[in-house]
């Protein structure tokens, strides 16, 4: 990682490419880099693309998706609302080399959740968007992968558009795509998966759930299980997931630390238990994961800068 940004082509605060104040612009419109009026592709500028609804005291709340864990999985237009925050609020699997590209100015809140542990309530979180914003700020709730994929985003926007404050969703690569593929596992394969669904594990055993219709997908990949794994087999196998079917648990995708284990779905909770694999991972159960085989020696290790990863033909 360049120590201005997320690699060399991004650049630095100014634009694209060489990391000069030139370029694109981040802070400004008109593509000069300077604090320009909004008329171009600017973040902070007075265009009418960035704002979403009514402003109350002109703040915004930018609702970033950081991808799925290797910071260079973040987006162009994450980085830039990123690099231009008053205030980031940022949640637990968040890199830190991402909370160095907001100013040194911005107020950085942490509001992480783990298992039986959270910094802030949600409506906690939901009123200090809306306070900052109120107040005139720049701010940036940054969360792993994409803020509507199990992220609570919705909630977020809905505290913004009924006080009335401007917010915009920022997309971000979904770990439930990004970290199986990054693993040597693409989730639909001609011949092999023509269909996938991505579910929760938090609420296995209780939830509304279709787990028949989903035993019936040819890609399944459930975020959030790690903890519930025997469980989340049980009910596929219940529901006609033949219990052969290849399976495979990801933790820490994406980043230097990952893990992958491959088995079956009759296994693969043994498999992990006996390795310790905790959150964050990501199950995938599917033919798909019978590729992993031939694809895996060809990838570059997870996390690696594209500096570092060497030229490829």
């Amino acid at each position: 990682m360049s120590p201005r940004g997320i690699g060399d082509g991004i650049g630095g605060a100014g634009g694209f490419g060489d990391g000069t104040r030139g370029g694109t612009g981040y802070r400004g419109g008109n593509g000069d880099g300077t604090q320009g009026d909004g008329n171009g592709d600017s973040t902070r500028g007075g265009g009418d693309g960035n704002r979403r609804g009514g402003a109350i005291g002109g703040g915004i709340v930018y609702l970033v998706g950081a991808g799925p864990g290797d910071p260079e999985l973040i987006t162009v237009r994450g980085l830039r609302c990123l690099r231009q925050a008053d205030v980031v609020v940022y949640d637990r699997l968040v890199d830190a080399r991402l909370l160095a590209e907001a100013p040194p100015s911005a107020r950085r809140v942490y509001a992480g959740k783990r298992p039986g542990r959270q910094a802030l309530r949600q409506e906690e979180i939901d009123a200090l968007l809306v306070r900052q914003a109120r107040a005139g700020r720049v701010v940036v709730r940054l969360k792993g992968g994409d803020p509507f994929v199990f992220g609570r985003g919705a909630e977020e926007a809905l505290a913004c558009a009924a006080a009335g404050v401007a917010w915009e969703a920022v997309p971000g690569v979904s770990s439930a795509v990004a970290v199986p593929g990054l693993a040597g596992i693409p989730l639909t394969h001609r011949g092999v998966a023509a269909s996938f669904a991505v579910a929760t594990g938090h609420c296995a055993g209780e939830d509304r759930l279709d787990w028949a219709a989903l035993a019936r997908i040819d890609t399944l990949v459930v975020l959030m299980g790690a903890a519930r794994l025997d469980e989340i087999a049980a009910l596929l196998e219940r529901h006609g997931k033949p219990r052969d079917t290849p399976a495979a648990i990801v933790e820490n995708g994406t980043r230097e630390d990952e893990r992958v284990l491959t088995g079956t779905l009759a296994d693969i909770a043994a498999l992990a238990a006996a390795a310790g694999v905790a959150s964050p991972a990501t199950l995938v159960v599917g033919e798909v994961v019978r590729l992993r085989p031939a694809l895996a020696p060809a990838l570059a290790p997870a996390g690696v800068p594209l500096a570092a990863a060497g030229s490829r033909a």
